[in-house]
């Protein structure tokens, strides 16, 4: 379980980080950050983490497919999370 929670921490942190580059990116007009990474990062674990950030920096927020990707991960996620608690 340690190992879950240790990958899921650095997924978020990594889904953050990439999120915030990317609105750096766009302000400044330079290459962006594949919208195909941004998503693939919150479904494998970092939609906390791509969620928070879409919320912060008001990134993303009118794309249809992260506004139903990142929640869909999130709770995806949480699920299995609570399903791998109470078989333990």
């Amino acid at each position: 379980m340690t190992l879950l929670y240790s990958y899921l921490f650095v997924m978020n942190i990594i889904a953050f980080l990439f999120y915030a580059e990317d609105k750096r990116f766009a302000y400044y007009s330079r290459w962006r950050i594949p919208e195909a990474v941004l998503l693939g990062t919150a479904v494998l674990g970092g939609a906390y983490g791509a969620g928070a950030a879409m919320w912060l920096f008001r990134h993303k927020t009118r794309h249809t497919a992260f506004l139903w990707t990142v929640p869909i991960a999130f709770f995806a996620w949480l699920v299995l999370f609570i399903i791998l608690y109470i078989s333990l």
